[in-house]
């Protein structure tokens, strides 16, 4: 970090650094890397330089040395703001680019800390300004103010950042930065669900990157981060049969990459100074869209490995590494586990999972923001396995007070329909809720809760017709556990009406592949049918799926409130 390096190259103009000045820098850094680390003797020694008046540019990044090492390793936020502060004012030096961008980026970082956005976002516009002859330090604040627009979902101007980024890019004649700005632009406008713009831009991407020539991990890494949204891509229209080329081609190139020897990569173009991801990183990543392509295919048991394998890397990693990414990767695998866990039967067990989730959160309150309403949907599909629908209800509808993303309100309406249904008298408002999304697996569970509600109101004819249309659009992208219940409920139909033979073409192969899967509630209910004890399904569920687990995390279905997370915690 206090490079020798670069004190004694601050400028050909400049005299040559005093032996006093590269002494204590020479102690400062020796006594940060100590371990343990000693900090304050650090500060110290750099504190010392000012006792002997240096020239501006050793003052400068002197001050730069001093508001890092207080911002991250220190609890002194308000000095580490004032060298930081006086590091930037160094941009009146002439030849001092790497002070005075390192100043703004750090700067910039501290204040978004300290939920102070506004200001991060004119130092970094300042800093861009004047950056255009340095291609490094150009791109990575660009990427940097990028990033700062898209957590204030400023969607728009983080693409339009992102766009302006890919074209400097070009024309200092980085196609492989070029590439990393284009696909960043592509991820965004997948999560802004602008799919007109997406395919051209996963296009030219895709084109790029099968075109660079470069070092194998740079163009195996655009690969991972082409393929991941192209994986993605699919996954969010439901689309789990046709992306199983796609993710296949993913899994290949992430066993490439774990191949190839850390060789330091040098770029001769000081615009392609970057990297995606670790490869540590990536390799958590591809477990994760494998995980919630299990879980919408309904190979739950593949869910559950792929997830403690990725959980056992991140506890390794997390270990020496404190990216926020991380603990990201880690809510978002618990989310997807937490459900399977709830489908096969271990209610306990997901709930002391929701409690994990919290615990993350509570440590970033933006990770707390981001994922509050999928934390009220586990905790309502919790409570509808434990049959306590007016929870249930009271958690979706919190839930959807937090979210605007079309799929999650989707999947909350859906489930919450659910509940109206088993409360048996309020028909009228399934209705409203159930719109037809642009999921395909949505609008499968769509026609799914449309065909549950005529079964429940006696109109079997229709109840079949839902359901037939169910089972077509679940047997074309296999979604396996729509499948099942979709047959299990025609079985039920078909028992009703007195016709057990039919009953039990439907529920045999509704058992066999809930068993593959495994999904408790259907096996169970199938089991009921085959019995010749059919009950409706809502006593089947107090029957058969209810477990009073009287753990302490039960008062988290009690939480109605976003705000009061602290109720969440296990103390």
């Amino acid at each position: 970090m206090f490079s020798l390096t670069a004190a004694s190259n601050m400028s050909a103009s400049a005299d040559a650094p005093e032996p006093w000045y590269l002494a204590l820098l020479g102690f400062a850094e020796h006594f940060r890397t100590s371990s343990p680390p000693k900090i304050r003797l650090c500060v110290h020694c750099l504190q010392a330089v000012f006792q002997f008046k240096p020239p501006a540019r050793v003052e400068a990044r002197t001050h730069l040395q001093l508001g890092s090492v207080l911002y991250r390793h220190t609890k002194n936020s308000e000095l580490a703001q004032t060298h930081l502060e006086k590091a930037v004012r160094s941009q009146a030096i002439s030849q001092f680019e790497d002070v005075k961008f390192e100043a703004a980026s750090i700067l910039s970082e501290f204040y978004c800390q300290q939920t102070l956005v506004d200001s991060a976002k004119p130092v970094l516009r300042k800093a861009i300004q004047i950056s255009q002859q340095t291609p490094y330090w150009h791109c990575r604040l660009l990427f940097q103010l990028a990033q700062l627009h898209a957590l204030e979902k400023d969607l728009v101007s983080a693409c339009d950042l992102l766009g302006v980024g890919a074209e400097y890019a070009r024309v200092m004649g980085s196609e492989y930065t070029r590439a990393l700005f284009l696909l960043s632009q592509g991820m965004l406008l997948l999560v802004e669900r602008k799919l007109g713009e997406v395919h051209p831009l996963l296009t030219l991407c895709g084109t790029i990157v099968e075109s660079w020539q470069g070092h194998p991990i740079q163009k195996e890494s655009l690969r991972v981060f082409f393929l991941v949204l192209q994986v993605t891509h699919y996954l969010d229209a439901g689309q789990v049969k046709c992306v199983k080329p796609c993710l296949k081609q993913l899994q290949q190139c992430i066993q490439t990459i774990s191949t190839i020897q850390d060789d330091e990569i040098l770029p001769a173009n000081p615009a392609a100074l970057f990297h995606w991801l670790p490869k540590e990183h990536m390799c958590v990543l591809v477990y994760l869209v494998t995980v919630m392509h299990s879980m919408q295919a309904g190979y739950l048991e593949k869910a559950q490995k792929y997830t403690d394998k990725a959980l056992m890397q991140l506890e390794k990693l997390k270990m020496l590494d404190s990216s926020p990414i991380l603990s990201t990767f880690q809510v978002m695998l618990l989310e997807h586990i937490i459900m399977c866990r709830l489908v096969t039967g271990h209610k306990a067990t997901a709930l002391q999972e929701i409690s994990q989730v919290c615990q993350l959160c509570q440590q970033s309150p933006r990770l707390f923001t981001s994922h509050a309403a999928q934390l009220h949907t586990l905790l309502g599909l919790y409570c509808i396995s434990v049959n306590c629908m007016d929870n249930a209800e009271a958690q979706f509808t919190a839930a959807l007070q937090m979210t605007t993303h079309q799929e999650l309100w989707t999947f909350i309406v859906t489930n919450l329909a659910s509940v109206y249904i088993r409360e048996g008298n309020r028909h009228q408002e399934v209705r409203k809720q159930l719109l037809l999304p642009s999921s395909h697996c949505l609008r499968a569970a769509g026609f799914y809760i449309r065909g549950l509600l005529s079964f429940f109101q006696g109109r079997y004819n229709e109840a079949k017709r839902f359901l037939r249309e169910t089972l077509k659009m679940s047997n074309a992208e296999d979604l396996n556990r729509l499948t099942a219940c979709s047959l299990v409920l025609l079985g039920h139909i078909f028992f009703v009406l007195g016709n057990h033979r039919e009953s039990n073409n439907m529920v045999v192969p509704a058992m066999q592949l809930a068993s593959k899967i495994p999904d408790m509630s259907v096996q169970l209910w199938s089991s009921a049918l085959l019995k010749g004890t059919a009950v409706p399904q809502h006593k089947l569920t107090v029957r058969f799926m209810f477990e009073g687990v009287e753990e302490e995390e039960d008062r988290f279905i009690f939480w109605p409130d976003g705000g009061a997370k602290e109720q969440l915690i296990v103390s």
